[in-house]
């Protein structure tokens, strides 16, 4: 009775956004799993969910996520729009992220026979702008949820609570497709001439982050007179000017990537022309500086390239897209936060210790190889539901 109340309630206070008519795209043909993220930082774990379901099983996915962020919107979570959002993608699972709860999409894909489960779970909450007093609503719909993969045990409780189950802890799912390839021949050659230098990364740097990277490197180079900057600029026309301010202003002997120059005993900097080898580059650096973090609008790459292939990490406090996972590297000690330029100096040196480095690049992988762990979890629980052998 009470959720019948609850329910007749929630439904008359839905609200619809401008846009939400138009027509939709045409279905795939087979099976199709519906992904939903809620919001911008959920979204990668659930690309690369696709991925691996395209790749490995075949299995067509319909992505929707935040209107603000240019994804396709969910339908709202209200009885028709819902019933016409189900019945043209004949979705044969869906799968929510976060911990956004949408009662009137669970009750619906219940009475279709639609498995719904969550992952990367946060507590439950309902669907934006929805708060109110809808009596024994939650319940019911968690009740629904044929499985819930909660970040950590605090949300586990809240899920159980609320009538969930089969909950599992399991963290977060990332995009490990970030084990970026390189060509073993280029690496093992590189290598061979860099022997035992000390090697950094700076990745991605824009123009107004350059001159904090050339001071990070020049006070790096009184501790360790041997060592290399690997510099990627954000815009590889910048190459040239670069190299010859560089050379004119610090005196560093520079050399260039699109010219065919080895970094060789005596070079300083070492510039890439491509942002296409960014899996050479990680693995001869033990540190990694992810540029667009200190001055520009956000990290460039993902933190998750590094870690995966062994490099630790130094960012600024502009994570970008990225906040989440930076979040869960410095928790573990695999990145190094930094507020100015001095400070990237300052964290350069440190991580420039041969422990410390290892260590943190220790932390990082491990990091990284766990988002690939929760990822392989849930596609055995989606195959399981869905009868994939």
């Amino acid at each position: 009775m009470a959720l019948s109340l609850g329910r007749r309630l929630y439904n008359l206070t839905a609200r619809r956004e401008a846009g939400e008519d138009a027509p939709f795209a045409p279905r795939p043909e087979g099976r199709l799993i519906w992904l939903h993220a809620p919001k911008e930082g959920a979204l990668q774990g659930v690309v690369h969910l696709a991925n691996k379901l395209a790749e490995e099983d075949g299995i067509a996915t319909l992505i929707t996520g935040p209107r603000d962020g240019g994804h396709l919107p969910p339908p709202a979570d209200q009885p028709a729009d819902v019933k016409a959002f189900l019945t043209h993608w004949r979705p044969d699972a869906i799968v929510l992220s976060d911990g956004e709860i949408r009662p009137a999409l669970l009750f619906e894909a219940e009475a279709r026979g639609i498995p719904a489960m969550v992952v990367d779970g946060r507590e439950p909450v309902l669907a934006r702008g929805r708060d109110g007093w809808f009596p024994g609503l939650m319940r019911g719909a968690v009740q629904t949820l044929r499985h819930v993969f909660a970040l950590d045990e605090a949300a586990a409780r809240a899920y159980r609570k609320a009538g969930a189950a089969q909950v599992d802890v399991l963290g977060r799912m990332e995009a490990v497709s970030a084990a970026l390839p390189c060509h073993e021949g280029e690496r093992a050659a590189l290598a061979e001439v860099l022997k035992a230098r000390p090697v950094w990364l700076a990745a991605g740097v824009p123009q107004a982050e350059e001159a904090a990277v050339i001071a990070a490197h020049r006070a790096a180079l009184r501790l360790s007179h041997r060592l290399l900057l690997i510099l990627v600029p954000e815009q590889a026309e910048r190459i040239d000017a670069l190299a010859a301010e560089l050379e004119a202003n610090e005196g560093w002997i520079v050399a260039r990537r699109a010219l065919d120059e080895e970094p060789d005993s005596e070079t300083a900097v070492y510039l890439p022309d491509s942002a296409e080898e960014y899996g050479l580059w990680y693995r001869l650096a033990p540190v990694t500086y992810l540029g667009g973090s200190l001055g520009g609008e956000g990290a460039l790459r993902n933190p998750l390239e590094p870690a995966a292939l062994g490099s630790a990490i130094i960012y600024g406090p502009r994570p970008g897209p990225y906040g989440a996972v930076f979040g869960r590297l410095g928790a573990a000690r695999a990145a190094r936060a930094v507020g100015s330029a001095t400070d990237l100096a300052e964290a350069l040196g440190d991580l420039l210790a041969p422990d410390r480095a290892a260590l943190a690049a220790q932390a990082a992988w491990a990091v990284a190889s766990d988002g690939a762990e929760v990822t392989e979890k849930v596609l055995q629980r989606l195959r399981l539901i869905l009868g994939v052998s």
